[in-house]
């Protein structure tokens, strides 16, 4: 499988630094071009480098490390994602208030999803602040969790797959119209850091 990061952020690069701890090859890329994250990402190499957009959409597996009103400018980039899968990393915010999005009862994944025609969209990293995340995942007690929903079965185990390699210990919570509704922002499961420990 190969892995792409959409967005150079604080999410972004906490998650480039999960695929370099891991030593999994990963692209990452942002829309201000390469050159803008040469530096930020020297940390990262050899396992993280840097590309343009476009050609880090061809990966098999593409995290939106992006603000959630920038998922449909990344979905317009290509006009079919039929075969990707699309990992939602975002949160649905409504700054400066800083609340919940008024998705008008949909879960903010169904509206991701709606606008990557043919993929195959899972809910994950999007629980953690991006401080935790980029933390050390496998504890002393345990492994930090992760949460993973999505309506494809099959594409959320690639996901949880991923989870694993990375130190996480994933939790599957179904499809998005129920475990997305948890992990999204203002949901139960947002903002906590949870530890599986190990028997």
């Amino acid at each position: 499988m190969s892995y792409a990061i959409i967005g150079s952020g604080a999410i972004g690069g906490a998650l480039a630094k999960q695929f370099a701890r891991s030593k999994i090859k990963a692209v990452i890329a942002n829309r201000r071009g390469p050159a803008s994250l040469k530096d930020a990402v020297q940390a990262f190499a050899p396992a993280v480098s840097t590309t343009e957009i476009t050609d880090a959409l061809n990966a098999d597996v593409i995290i939106l490390a992006v603000p959630f009103g920038a998922t449909e400018e990344v979905a317009k980039l290509r006009s079919d994602w039929t075969g990707k899968i699309v990992v939602d990393a975002t949160n649905a915010i409504e700054f400066p208030a800083f609340k919940p999005l008024d998705l008008g009862g949909r879960p903010s994944s169904q509206v991701v999803a709606s606008q990557f025609k043919g993929a195959k969209v899972v809910k994950a990293f999007n629980t953690l602040p991006a401080a935790v995340l980029a933390d050390e995942p496998r504890r002393s007690d345990g492994h930090r969790t992760i949460f993973v929903s999505g309506d494809h079965a099959d594409a959320n185990e690639q996901v949880a797959s991923l989870a694993t390699l990375l130190g996480f210990s994933p939790i599957t919570l179904g499809r998005l119209a129920e475990g997305g509704l948890l992990q999204q922002f203002g949901g139960p499961l947002t903002m906590h850091s949870l530890i599986h420990q190990q028997a």
